[in-house]
């Protein structure tokens, strides 16, 4: 398996070389973001969701660990625009992220596919110049090639993949702070 590994990498061209590399800290980026934002915003839902139980069971406050507190708490005032922008403010925080993740599922493929288009014209042109010419070499230059189009394509699922994971995190989370804004509203209504 080295052994074929190290074939490769020394028959490749440069440019299938280098968009193969590019993948790879493509992949590598895309697994950082995914697990990092993963776990925070894993988190940070857990907290929303003992924050809004406990609203919804009659708590007077909004826990201090609910990201709507620091809205409130740095305000005299408690109204829907504060709450509103505080929601604004969350849907910023929790989508970071993402759109790197989509970047690379929409790109990944075309730079596959880039070095692909490069090394099948590197093989038909060495297979122009050399006397010996049959399928058995286009085959192995095309099959060779086809490498970094599988390579683009496995970055690009993993990111579609770990980007729509992230954004319905998001979305629970924004939705869990319009609930708790709208107990603090009703119960804001309830008290005049």
């Amino acid at each position: 398996m080295i052994d074929r590994l190290l074939d490769f990498f020394e028959n490749s061209s440069a440019i299938t070389i280098g968009v193969i590399a590019l993948l790879a800290i493509y992949f590598i980026a895309v697994n950082w973001i995914f697990f990092y934002r993963y776990f925070n915003l894993s988190s940070w839902e857990r907290r929303e969701e003992t924050s809004l139980e406990a609203l919804l069971m009659g708590s007077a406050t909004i826990s201090h660990l609910s990201y709507l507190h620091n809205f409130i708490k740095s305000s005299s005032m408690m109204n829907k625009e504060l709450l509103r922008l505080a929601v604004q403010s969350a849907t910023k925080e929790s989508t970071k992220g993402l759109s790197f993740e989509s970047i690379v599922a929409s790109t990944a493929p075309f730079i596959g596919l880039f070095g692909t288009v490069v090394s099948i014209l590197e093989t038909f042109s060495n297979l122009g110049s050399s006397k010996m010419g049959g399928i058995s070499v286009i085959a192995s230059g095309v099959s060779e090639a086809l490498i970094a189009t599988a390579v683009g394509i496995f970055v690009a699922v993993f990111a579609y993949t770990f980007h729509q994971i992230l954004k319905r995190k998001a979305f629970e989370i924004v939705g869990l702070l319009n609930m708790q804004s709208d107990a603090l509203i009703l119960r804001q209504t309830e008290e005049d």
